[in-house]
């Protein structure tokens, strides 16, 4: 069962990257990509060196699986062998044995019956297998949150840049209205160098979120393995996530998926099944076998040994020069292991000294994932209450500013009064922003703690 599973998550993954792989072929010949967040997302699962290099372990894992289980298929082996005597061996003086020249082919058949060591090797390496396809999983849990947090931080830049271009165009009007005033001996010199010098005090800050923006990009396609020659865009806005924000969900403490645990789990298996290995050679063995042999040996004229006592027939015109012979040969083996010098008694402790090791970490990572949930959690509702208490502030900030610009505009307020109230909602904005930014990353690695593969599904947007 595990088996069929492995085998329907490896079609899955690949039926995905085929999709994402199509995906970034067609839009990087255009030289830009647009890209939601699931097709970043698939992308990164399809391109990305770690998640390659994992499939390729899932993959290598399959060949050592299939190496065990070669070793029960019968063993076929030929041989040939042709010798020269130079000195052909001697019963007494004067009188040898044995062909000048010799031929021999051999074929050997072994055929295992019953070797209990080959069979836990192959329930092993099945979960060896499963161990890949975990860190395999971990891999893409890690990317998926690293992709997101990239996502995000790409949002977050563009969002202020959106705001600071706003308060840019706000302070520009407040300039032009102010030189006006000033021109026409309504204000004072001081109203207009202090609103030109709020405006100076802003384009820095738009030069840092441009010069923002193209970093995050760059760090996006790091992890979408895109090149810095191709453009992307991203879909969408931090606010277009915010309804996720406003769920209100309960967050689960359920770790049984956690890749940590899953693959201390693993190893405690994997443990397990080398104790059971160590067992096994201690249990006789059982193999087939046959061999089959031809031989030819020259013949040798032995009519004048001995007086002719030894055959005084003359060899046949028609007889080969060669004997040859083809003995066969057919059995069974059975290897009985008595004593090792206690090896194997020394080997079973030190693997059970081992699980002994692996069970404590197991515990205690355990306790550091729970530990690592519930401050996610607790992450997560202070970005969340947060988030609400910022919005709250962006909108009686608005208020304030546009109070302040109406009692300037009249003559009733001062440029101190209207300048601070600008620097005010500029602040709420950015930081309402960052809010939603610190949630979606905070939810991010939540997600991560606990080991889901799932991830936010991208707003529909126009």
């Amino acid at each position: 069962m595990k088996k069929l599973l492995t085998l329907i998550c490896l079609s899955v993954a690949s039926l995905c990257v085929a999709e994402a792989q199509e995906l970034s072929s067609a839009t990087a010949e255009q030289g830009q990509l647009n890209l939601s967040l699931d097709e970043a997302i698939e992308i990164a699962l399809s391109d990305n060196p770690t998640i390659k290099v994992a499939n390729l372990e899932i993959e290598r894992y399959d060949y050592v699986r299939k190496q065990a289980v070669a070793t029960l298929y019968p063993q076929v082996d030929a041989s040939a062998q042709y010798s020269l005597a130079l000195r052909r061996q001697e019963m007494t003086e004067g009188f040898s044995f044995g062909g000048k020249n010799t031929f021999n082919v051999a074929g050997t058949v072994s055929l295992p019956l019953f070797v209990p060591s080959v069979y836990r090797q192959i329930k092993m390496t099945r979960t060896q297998m499963e161990g890949a396809v975990e860190s395999a999983r971990a891999s893409r849990i890690d990317l998926v949150a690293a992709v997101r947090s990239a996502y995000y931080n790409v949002l977050l830049a563009e969002q202020s840049l959106v705001v600071l271009n706003e308060a840019v165009s706000t302070t520009q009007r407040v300039v032009d209205n102010t030189e006006d005033l000033f021109k026409n001996g309504l204000a004072a010199e001081y109203d207009l160098i202090t609103a030109q010098v709020q405006l100076s005090n802003l384009k820095p800050q738009v030069l840092q979120a441009k010069s923002a923006i193209d970093i995050t990009k760059l760090q996006l396609k790091m992890y979408l393995s895109i090149p810095e020659n191709v453009e992307i865009e991203v879909k969408g806005t931090l606010d277009d996530f915010r309804e996720r924000v406003l769920l209100g969900e309960d967050y689960s403490m359920d770790i049984s998926e956690n890749t940590t645990l899953r693959t201390l789990d693993i190893q405690r298996e994997l443990l397990e099944h080398q104790e059971k290995l160590i067992q096994t050679t201690r249990m006789p063995t059982i193999a087939a076998f046959g061999q089959i042999s031809y031989i030819g040996q020259e013949r040798v004229d032995l009519s004048g040994l001995m007086g002719g006592a030894m055959g005084g027939a003359a060899q046949p015109a028609n007889q080969s020069k060669f004997w040859w012979q083809y003995p066969i040969n057919v059995g069974a083996q059975i290897s009985i292991p008595i004593f090792a010098g206690l090896k194997k008694s020394n080997q079973l402790r030190e693997v059970r000294n081992q699980m002994r090791q692996l069970e404590l970490q197991r515990q205690y990572a355990e306790d550091g994932v729970r530990l690592q949930v519930e401050q996610s959690i607790n992450t997560l509702l202070t970005a969340r209450e947060t988030m609400l208490s910022n919005e709250l502030t962006v909108e009686q900030a608005e208020k304030a500013y546009n109070i302040s610009l109406t009692r300037y505009n009249a003559g009733a307020g001062t440029i101190l009064e209207l300048n601070s109230s600008q620097l005010a909602l500029t602040q709420a904005q950015l930081s309402y922003s960052q809010s939603i930014y610190d949630y979606l990353s905070a939810y991010a690695q939540y997600e991560k703690a606990l080991g889901v593969e799932t991830y936010i599904d991208t707003p529909s947007v126009e």
